[in-house]
């Protein structure tokens, strides 16, 4: 939906479905955070912990829940799911550039491709032969897109997008600058004296749905394809090894490093910096704490974390050794507990 530079209170309850308790000729222009807002824009209230700013909060309206409509000094909107109204808000408040539909001269497009009238494809882009990309699609400044690669409608790539030969992105995915989706995935066989190049046969197949964030990569196949399932939200700077199953709607946040040949389950979520190695599933609706290491499979709903809370250096030394210590420790309570007969 186009930006617009401003909504009455009644528009947008119409338009986000909600039930207002105020002024409905209000006028909107913007959104803004309970702590720094101004007459004009909206807030939400999604986190209680944040109570005693909605209190004092200068906004003309409050996205909120029910329950804290009463502690509301300005008009709300009353939401079931405050966060999730505040997301479809933003699609209103939209000030992203608009693309019309074109393609700059100095794009390098192989006559076997055709590009739709509804199209955008920015300068320096590069498209092999080949290549399918859906109506609405937008390519921005300096992607390549590599042989038979096919795009779905209304993708968006921002500039310097790398999308490897024989890569299936499927409808309405995002990918942030400097993402490279189709890479070969980090396969060798050591014959004694040098590693031996494993080439990757297999793709990418990405789902409908999909955002994908900036400077992640996204390996293909060895002889399987990688698969990223519709839905599935990727932070910046993720590492997907080869072979690896994300399941529907699942979250990898950002620094995340999952090894080849991992299956990850539905509406999942990897915290930022959290790894997996090799060759393990994870169940569906697991959630991995932050710099946490999934070493072998997991294969029951719930939250899972590893690591240590930090500490001031001096006591994690101590600790540290205290680790060390804690085979022979085991070793003399056992002896303690069963105490070997000398007579």
């Amino acid at each position: 939906m186009a930006h617009n530079k401003s909504y009455t209170l009644g528009e947008l309850a119409s338009l986000l479905n909600l039930k207002l308790v105020g002024d409905e000729q209000c006028a909107i222009h913007s959104l803004a955070t309970l702590k720094n807002a101004t007459p004009g824009q909206l807030s939400f209230l999604s986190n209680p912990s944040y109570i005693n700013q909605l209190e004092s909060c200068n906004a003309s309206a409050v996205i909120v829940d029910a329950k804290f409509a009463d502690a509301c000094q300005a008009s709300a909107l009353i939401s079931e799911s405050p966060y999730v109204s505040f997301a479809e808000a933003t699609a209103l408040f939209d000030d992203s550039p608009a693309y019309e539909p074109s393609v700059h001269p100095s794009a390098t497009i192989h006559s076997s491709v055709e590009i739709p009238d509804t199209a955008y494809v920015g300068p320096n882009v590069v498209i092999e032969p080949g290549a399918k990309l859906g109506a609405d699609c937008v390519i921005g400044s300096g992607c390549f897109l590599g042989e038979n690669v096919t795009l779905g409608k209304n993708c968006f790539l921002h500039s310097n997008v790398s999308i490897y030969h024989r890569v299936n992105v499927g409808n309405n995915v995002i990918i942030h600058s400097g993402t490279v989706i189709g890479a070969d995935g980090f396969g060798f066989a050591f014959d004694g004296k040098k590693s031996v190049k494993i080439r990757q046969l297999g793709s990418v197949l990405i789902g409908n749905d999909v955002d994908i964030g900036s400077c992640t990569t996204i390996d293909r196949g060895a002889l399987e394809d990688t698969v990223i399932s519709d839905g599935v939200k990727i932070d910046n700077q993720v590492q997907i090894g080869h072979n690896c199953k994300i399941g529907e709607h699942s979250v990898i946040c950002g620094c995340t490093g999952i090894a080849g040949s991992v299956t990850i389950g539905k509406y999942c979520v990897m915290g930022g910096a959290s790894g997996a190695v090799g060759h393990i599933n994870i169940a569906d609706k697991v959630q991995v704490s932050a710099m946490s290491l999934v070493s072998e499979s997991i294969t029951e709903p719930g939250i899972y974390s590893s690591g240590t809370w930090h500490m001031k250096t001096s006591q994690w030394k101590r600790s540290n050794i205290r680790f060390q210590q804690l085979d022979s420790i085991a070793k003399r309570l056992k002896e303690l507990e069963n105490p070997t007969d000398k007579n």
